[in-house]
C-alpha cells in the first residue's frame, strides 16, 4: 500500500461490448473526480479487443437495422493481443492500489474473465460498481476476486474508498459501499445523490483517440456524450429506472435530477475545446420530458452551437412545435422506443401507457420535418406470442421511420420483468443474460428462442416489404442453408431500396 506521501493509484476498467464505440459517461466522470482529489488514474478498456465473433453493430448491420459503415476509415481496428494478456500487462506496468471496475449484467462474464486472471496472492483490491452489482450485490461479492461493491452512484463513494485504503483502513463504514469479511457482508446505507452541477464534466483523456468516433447514418463522427440529466420519470417493467428510484428513497432523495442549462452549455464548450467535439449525444433517458418553458430555454441556449446532435425520447413528449425547433437546432436523429405494437399488451404488461393514436399523431408531426427517426422495438417479452409480435411489425408498417431496431428482450435483475420471468420459470436464478442483440435467454413454451431469433433477423423485411413477399421472408427466418441464402438476397434488395435513398 502507498504511504501518505505517495499518490494512490487507481486503474479504472471498462469491460465493454466489442467495438461499441460510444464513450461511457461514468468512466469520464470518475476519472475527473479521482484526478481532482490528487489520485493517479489509468484505464483499461476492452472495446477494441476481439471478445466475440461479431460486434453488436455488425449484427445490427446484418439484421438491416444499421447502414453499413467503415470504422477503419478513421483508424479503428482490433488490437492484436488477447484481452486477458493485455489486462495483466496493464496491471504489471501500472501497479494499481485499487481496481475500479464498472459493469452491467451482460458484461459481467467478461468482467469475471478478467478479474479471475489476477494472481490470487498479489492482486490489487477490487471495487466493482455499476448496475450489475447494484442489483446483484451478493452474487458479485460471492466471487473471491471482488473485495467491495458500490451500489448506485460512485463519485463520492469511490473517493472515500481510496482515502480509507491509502490510510491502511478497510472501507467498512462508507455509504454505498458493501464489504465482506470472514464470509459475512457488511451493508452500508445509501448516501443522497449529488446535485448534477456539482459533478465535474467527463475527463476522456485516458481513452485512445479512436474511441471518440462513432457511426451515425453510415457516416463517422467525433461524438461525445453530453449529460443533461440522470434517471427517468417513467416506470417501464423492462427497465431498472423504477428500482433505482426505490433504492434512493432510503436516503430520502429523488434520483431523477437535471443539470442546469448553463452547466450543460459549459459542458459542451469544454468538450469542444478539449476534444474537438463534432457531434453531441444527449445522455438522457427521455430528453424531451421537460416543460415547454424548459424546452424553449434549452433551444435558446443551444442556438449558439451548430454541430449536430442525437437524443432519445418517448412518444408522449413529441409535438410539432418541438420538432420544428429541434430541426432548426440541427437535430440529426431522434430515437423513440415503441417496444410493442399491441396497445393492451404494451400498457398492461410492459408498462408503457401511450395510445396508438398518440403514436400515429407523433409520426404525422415527424413527417413534417427532415429529422431521421430510429424506432426501437423489443421481441420476446414474457408471455408474448408470435401473433403479438406481428402486432409490433404491423404498427411499424403504419409509420415512417428512417431505421428500425428489433432487440431481444432481456430480463435484467432489478426489473419487474425479472421477477415475473423467475416466477413463471422462463429463467433460472443463475441465468446469465445476453446483450440486446445476441438472443433470447427465456424458455417460453409458446414462443421459442429460435422463433424469436428468426423474427429479429427478418423484422425489417416484414416491416418494409409488401405482404406478397412475406412467404419468402418467413422462409428467411430459418438459419439453414436455404433460409440464409434467401435472407442475403432480400437483404441486398432492402439496402438498395431503403438505405441508399
Amino acid at each position: 500500500m502507498n504511504d501518505t506521501n505517495t499518490r494512490f493509484k487507481v486503474l479504472l476498467v471498462y469491460p465493454n461490448f466489442m467495438m461499441v464505440n460510444l464513450l461511457p459517461t461514468n468512466i469520464g466522470i470518475l476519472t475527473a473526480v479521482l484526478r481532482r482529489e490528487g489520485h493517479e488514474v489509468d484505464l483499461f478498456d476492452t472495446t477494441f479487443y476481439r471478445t466475440a465473433e461479431k460486434s453488436i453493430d455488425e449484427v445490427r448491420v446484418d439484421n438491416l437495422q444499421l447502414r453499413k459503415f467503415n470504422l477503419g476509415a478513421v483508424g479503428i481496428q482490433y488490437k492484436n493481443k488477447p484481452v486477458v494478456e493485455a489486462f495483466l500487462e496493464k496491471i504489471r506496468n501500472f501497479k494499481p492500489d485499487l481496481i475500479g471496475m464498472t459493469c452491467v449484467e451482460d458484461t459481467w462474464p467478461q468482467a469475471k474473465m478478467l478479474l479471475a486472471a489476477l494472481p490470487a496472492g498479489s492482486r490489487p483490491r477490487v471495487l466493482l460498481g455499476g448496475i450489475f452489482p447494484t442489483f446483484s450485490p451478493e452474487r458479485a461479492l460471492a466471487e473471491d476476486f471482488v473485495d467491495y461493491i458500490c451500489l448506485g452512484e460512485g463519485e463520492e463513494a469511490l473517493v472515500d474508498t481510496c482515502v480509507a485504503l491509502k490510510k491502511g483502513d478497510e472501507p467498512r463504514n462508507i455509504q454505498n459501499i458493501w464489504t465482506k469479511e470472514n464470509g459475512k457482508i457488511a451493508r452500508q446505507p445509501m448516501r443522497p445523490p449529488l446535485p448534477l452541477d456539482e459533478i465535474p464534466f467527463g475527463d476522456f483523456s485516458l481513452f485512445e483517440k479512436e474511441r471518440f468516433f462513432r457511426p451515425m447514418q453510415g457516416k463517422i463522427y467525433k461524438m461525445l456524450p453530453v449529460e443533461t440529466d440522470r434517471g427517468c420519470p417513467y416506470s417501464c417493467n423492462f427497465c431498472n429506472a423504477p428500482a433505482i428510484r426505490e433504492l434512493y428513497k432510503s436516503s430520502d432523495s429523488k434520483y431523477f435530477r437535471r443539470r442546469s442549462l448553463n452547466n450543460i452549455r459549459e459542458q459542451i464548450l469544454y468538450y469542444q475545446k478539449n476534444y474537438g467535439l463534432e457531434y453531441s449525444y444527449f445522455n438522457a433517458e427521455t430528453f424531451l420530458a421537460i416543460s415547454p418553458k424548459e424546452f424553449m430555454a434549452f433551444s435558446e441556449m443551444y442556438s449558439e452551437f451548430s454541430h449536430p446532435f442525437w437524443c432519445q425520447t418517448r412518444v408522449e413528449t413529441i409535438d410539432l412545435e418541438k420538432l420544428k425547433t429541434l430541426e432548426k437546432l440541427n437535430c440529426n436523429r431522434i430515437s423513440i422506443g415503441i417496444e410493442h405494437g399491441n396497445e393492451d399488451f404494451r400498457t398492461k404488461i410492459i408498462g408503457k401507457t401511450f395510445k396508438n393514436t398518440q403514436l400515429f399523431d407523433a409520426f404525422r408531426n415527424i413527417s413534417q420535418t427532415s429529422i431521421p427517426i430510429t424506432v426501437n422495438n423489443i421481441i420476446g417479452f414474457p408471455d408474448e406470442t408470435r401473433s403479438l409480435a406481428f402486432d409490433t411489425i404491423e404498427i411499424n408498417r403504419q409509420i415512417s421511420a428512417d431505421s428500425i431496431n428489433a432487440f431481444y428482450f432481456v430480463p435484467y435483475k432489478g426489473t419487474r420483468f425479472y421477477d415475473m420471468c423467475l416466477e413463471k420459470g422462463y429463467i433460472a436464478a443463475d441465468t446469465q443474460t445476453k446483450s440486446l442483440a445476441e438472443g433470447s435467454c427465456l424458455d417460453m413454451p409458446g414462443f421459442s428462442s429460435d422463433e424469436i431469433k428468426g423474427l429479429v433477423r427478418t423484422f425489417s423485411l416484414y416491416v418494409r416489404f409488401p405482404k406478397s413477399k412475406w412467404p419468402l421472408v418467413k422462409r428467411a427466418e430459418s438459419f439453414d442453408k436455404e433460409g440464409n441464402e434467401i435472407f442475403l438476397r432480400l437483404s441486398e434488395e432492402f439496402r438498395e431500396k431503403y438505405f441508399n435513398a
